[in-house]
């Protein structure tokens, strides 16, 4: 387990020490509002003007949610290639490939940290590896950290951002959508906080499986969230869907969530709800 601590305050480190974000750079968001990286790096990547949460992921979470420094669990678990999966490139070469690229050593990282001063276990899907694809080792990854928090009592988050079960581990992956929600239901038992917080996108087996069993089921703004894809649900049920059915507006309008929070007040909420559900004292 490897330990990280932010070196500066706020919610990450300087501009210039992140690549993706250099300083004098600006960001153009879909409705055409433009705002200087800098600047969408204080606002919790969250273009001002209209609002749009541009899509982070685990370094940028795990910031926001944890206190100062966090520690990271199972950092040198990676996936085979059981299957020998074929095709235009081959599996561990994509996976070599993805882990340069990003830097990651799959598509979630799990951790354990303080948030506003109280132990939280979070499980944090990364979209930029293989578009967030759900293999044996993130499935792995989350029922051992989900394990790691029923041992020790301590409240556990997943955040998801995928594009479904990985298709080069087959059946391995589509396994995993049991093994987390077995995990997940021993949380349950045990009267153990689990909050699922949906962002964009959210699809595929995560939804099918851990994206849709908190005990609190949250969203950030439009984030697309659905089993399949909107011409494949169309195909299949041979009817006209009402515009925007898979954002997380309408599925918080016809019960599918419980709320929706802006990714400045993600912090305060998620604790909130944790000590709702532990019918403790709301923290400052």
């Amino acid at each position: 387990m490897a330990w990280f601590k932010r070196k500066t305050k706020g919610i990450t480190t300087t501009t210039e020490e992140k690549k993706d974000t250099p300083k004098g750079l600006w960001y153009k968001s879909p409705t055409g509002k433009i705002i200087d990286t800098e600047e969408l790096e204080k606002n919790y990547y969250v273009s001002p003007e209209d609002g749009y949460h541009v899509r982070i992921g685990s370094k940028e979470y795990f910031e926001i949610l944890f206190d100062d420094e966090f520690q990271e669990l199972d950092s040198d678990l990676t996936s085979k290639d059981p299957l020998k999966f074929e095709d235009t490139k081959k599996y561990p070469d994509r996976l070599k490939a993805a882990q340069a690229k990003t830097q990651l050593k799959d598509a979630v990282r799990t951790a354990v940290g303080k948030s506003k001063g109280k132990d939280l276990v979070i499980a944090c899907m990364d979209f930029s590896f293989i578009g967030g694809s759900m293999g044996s080792v993130v499935g792995e990854k989350i029922a051992r950290a989900a394990e790691y928090a029923l041992k020790n009592d301590i409240p556990f988050m997943i955040i998801s951002k995928s594009g479904g079960a990985r298709m080069m581990e087959a059946a391995l992956s589509l396994m995993q959508l049991a093994k987390t929600s077995v995990r997940l239901a021993q949380l349950a038992e045990a009267k153990i906080p689990y909050i699922s917080l949906c962002t964009d996108p959210t699809t595929g087996g995560t939804t099918a499986s851990f994206a849709m069993l908190g005990d609190i089921n949250i969203a950030e703004p439009g984030a697309l969230i659905g089993f399949a894809g909107p011409r494949i649900v169309r195909d299949t049920t041979g009817k006209e869907l009402p515009e925007g059915f898979q954002t997380s507006e309408f599925l918080l309008e016809h019960g599918f969530l419980d709320f929706i929070t802006h990714r400045k007040e993600l912090k305060d909420n998620v604790n909130k709800y944790i000590d709702l559900i532990r019918n403790q004292p709301l923290r400052a």
